[in-house]
């Protein structure tokens, strides 16, 4: 099998550049040569889509994609959300409620979140290291197009379940053992237990698609980079999406191993997470080895972002540069040193319990140099409260209530008391809503004129930010206190008859509360930006931002100048000339110039 992947590999490198847009001429020529050159404009329509491999469109891809999975993934917590409006079951049954809550965690993380920083890391980081594109184009194409079949298989179990016996998977995104791997005979065994089958395979999918995006980068900021651009003014986001690539090399296909795992034993027999086998905590310190970084795989772009975008409307540069670069790497280093903080309850040795809790403890200092050095960049500056200024300010302060209150569970007493309670679900949501999102929101707005030439509706942004920042600090600070009071997670009722049960159900009213005005700021959001596209006035100006007044007219804004100027010195006609691998552009006549 190895020789004929090798003979296959050889094969096709003797018929095609794999690292240019188009075949070498005469289908023969060596690896490295420069291609000839390519069409001379794009295909239009569906065709376009379907075969580009131009890092901007796949970036595009990328975002539709993951703003399509970010709309499922919040209809199916508003399910669940007006469900828990009392304390009985109402409106949807506890099957289905488990269902909702597996496929939510998933969908948002591997649907959403990875995803939609890859859809900014291909369009603009070519862009800000002055590549051509991205180092190997067709394998970018590739690494996207295996989501959509990823996705779909992760929600097989709901397209299916009403013609057949198979159920969707209901284990919670953790797929904790035993009850995945299909022992005994309830929904998830057996021919009912498909959908779980299913949720695993779309796992390996965006698992193998963000694996070849993140060697992808890594060889794009490593060898693609301009002639200008050098480690030293290397951009910081670009540094954050190199440590994230890092770290995704390394956990991504651990979790590729134990998914196999998993599926043998659910399906021919083995024990490796059974009682008779390697046991059901094996499965937890290999899904959490891959889960702790992954929440860094999440959350290290975004506080590049932040880092990026929060100096444009300080009127300042980043302050402490080399000290954000120095945490961001720190992070990703001691990211692998505290995936068992999750298992403190699991009864694992105190002496290995107290070494996670060290490091633990101790990855909160990197995190918080970042903080210090957002607000000391804030301090004395020039403020514009623009869309994307307000998104990374409020960015800012979910991440110190995220950030603190995750340092608490980091205490060994304290997690035992909190965990699994609605306490830890408030903690990771105000990093991955209220840090992740917001700053997804920020880089849309920031960078919405480069996409589409076009401005958003300023106000109707502004009413965004609100509406997102109220719902979720409505939401996930009442989720702190249920978990103070503690209400256990993942339940559909709370008919417990012990406890503070009227302070519960007003809690959970007030949780659905927020996830209802969390909805009304994104369908405002969702109408902002397609009334934009499509029916604002073309932009004139090639600095909408003012950048070049405090001197951050960074590389992509550069590109999106010249960009412009070609357009109006070939008479107002935008069109993109294409890049081949020698960097010459192409032209229809020899003449262009």
């Amino acid at each position: 099998m190895g020789l004929f992947l090798a003979g296959v590999a050889v094969w096709l490198s003797r018929i095609e550049d794999w690292r240019s847009y188009t075949p070498l001429a005469g289908g023969g020529g060596a690896v490295g040569e420069e291609s000839g050159y390519a069409h001379n404009e794009k295909p239009s329509g569906l065709i376009r889509w379907l075969t580009t491999v131009d890092h901007k469109d796949i970036g595009i891809l990328y975002g539709v994609y993951s703003i399509i999975a970010f709309a499922v993934g919040g209809i199916m917590v508003i399910l669940m959300r007006t469900e828990l409006l009392t304390p009985d079951e109402a409106i949807i049954g506890s099957q289905f409620y488990n269902s909702l809550l597996t496929s939510h965690g998933i969908t948002m993380l591997f649907l959403f979140g990875t995803p939609m920083i890859a859809a900014f890391g291909n369009y603009f980081i070519p862009l800000l290291v002055n590549a051509e594109d991205m180092a190997f184009p067709r394998i970018n194409a590739i690494a996207f197009w295996m989501l959509p079949p990823g996705a779909l298989l992760v929600w097989a179990g709901f397209l299916v379940v009403p013609f057949t016996d198979i159920q969707p998977a209901q284990t919670a995104w953790t797929l904790y053992t035993p009850l995945s791997a299909g022992v005994g005979t309830g929904t998830q065994a057996g021919v009912s237990g498909l959908g779980i089958d299913f949720m695993l395979l779309g796992l390996h999918f965006t698992g193998l698609s963000a694996t070849m995006g993140a060697i992808n980068f890594i060889a794009t900021i490593f060898t693609d980079r301009g002639s200008d651009v050098n480690w030293a003014n290397l951009d910081i986001f670009s540094w954050t999406m190199l440590t994230q690539s890092g770290l995704i090399l390394f956990a991504f296909p651990l979790l590729g191993s134990a998914l196999i795992m998993l599926l043998l034993d659910r399906n021919f027999g083995t024990t490796f997470f059974l009682a008779e086998g390697g046991g059901p905590i094996l499965w937890q310190h290999l899904f959490w080895f891959f889960g702790h970084p992954e929440v860094y795989i999440l959350a290290l772009p975004p506080m590049g972002l932040v880092s990026f975008i929060l100096p444009k409307f300080s009127g300042r540069k980043l302050f402490g540069f080399k000290f954000v670069v120095y945490s961001t790497l720190a992070i990703g280093v001691l990211s692998f040193g505290v995936w068992a903080h999750h298992m403190f309850a699991t009864g694992i040795d105190p002496r290995i319990r107290a070494s996670f809790e060290a490091v633990s403890l101790a990855i909160a200092i990197p995190s918080a140099v970042k903080v210090f050095n957002w607000t000391t960049t804030l301090w004395g500056g020039n403020l514009r409260l623009t869309a994307p200024m307000l998104f990374c300010v409020g960015a800012v302060s979910n991440f110190i209530f995220g950030g603190v209150t995750g340092v608490f569970t980091a205490a060994i007493p304290i997690d035992l008391v909190l965990h699994d309670t609605y306490y830890i679900v408030g903690h990771f949501h105000y990093i991955l809503m209220g840090l992740l999102a917001f700053t997804v929101f920020a880089g849309i707005y920031y960078w919405f004129p480069i996409i589409t030439g076009k401005m958003y509706q300023k106000r109707l942004a502004k009413w965004h930010f609100w509406l997102t920042m109220i719902g979720t600090n409505i939401t996930f600070f009442a989720m702190l206190l249920l978990g103070y009071l503690g209400m256990p997670r993942r339940y559909a009722t709370y008919t417990f008859g012990v406890g503070p049960q009227q302070i519960i159900e007003v809690l959970h009213q007030v949780t659905t509360l927020g996830a209802f005005i969390l909805l009304v700021g994104q369908i405002i959001w969702v109408w902002n930006m397609i009334q934009s596209w499509y029916e604002a006035p073309t932009l004139q100006d090639n600095d909408p931002w003012d950048l070049k007044e405090t001197g951050q007219f960074t590389n992509e804004w550069g590109w999106n100048e010249r960009r412009l100027e070609t357009a109006i010195a070939d008479g107002g006609e935008e069109e993109e000339a294409t890049m081949t691998d020698g960097g010459d552009p192409v032209d229809g006549s020899a003449d262009a110039e």
